[in-house]
């Protein structure tokens, strides 16, 4: 099966981007976990995008707060795709993240999910429903999913 790169700028991100690698294991999907800066270590972001194709990488799902260029940087050098995961952080907490992600240019396009938490936890079940399309197996785990969130919210009832 095709893994999933989830990369964030920075170590203050990993908690939320945790919640993107929870969903993964829970579909059982290899990913790889990386701590890498659009604007502090943009070789080895580069680098590391490139080389995904050789280690099977399919789908980059990006976290970064404030500026918030990581997605957009990773989607200048592939043409697989991108979801990207504003941070809440900054004096803005997290709006300011959001346009940077949101607002790409036309032409080099970014998934963009909500802010934090819920973004990263969403950037991994889309990642999981892309991966689907050629998977049926994992089709059928992300129908089960669903199926226990409506009972987890009926139950709610009684």
């Amino acid at each position: 099966m095709k893994k999933v790169a989830i990369l964030m700028g920075s170590q203050s991100d990993l908690e939320t981007m945790k919640k993107s690698s929870d969903i993964l294991k829970e579909f059982g999907i290899e990913h790889d976990v990386k701590i890498l800066s659009a604007h502090r270590t943009p070789e080895e972001v580069k680098k590391y995008v490139e080389e995904a194709p050789q280690k099977n990488i399919a789908i980059f799902i990006a976290g970064a707060g404030m500026a918030a260029h990581l997605a957009g940087v990773i989607a200048s050098h592939t043409t697989l795709p991108v979801l990207g995961v504003p941070m809440e952080s900054g004096a803005l907490k997290g709006f300011d993240a959001l346009l940077s992600t949101v607002q790409m240019p036309g032409g080099i396009p970014v998934g963009t999910l909500g802010i934090g938490s819920a973004g990263a936890k969403n950037a991994a079940l889309l990642a999981v429903s892309i991966l689907s399309i050629e998977n049926k197996k994992l089709e059928e785990k992300l129908k089960e999913y669903r199926k226990k969130q409506a009972e987890q919210v009926l139950t709610q009832n009684k």
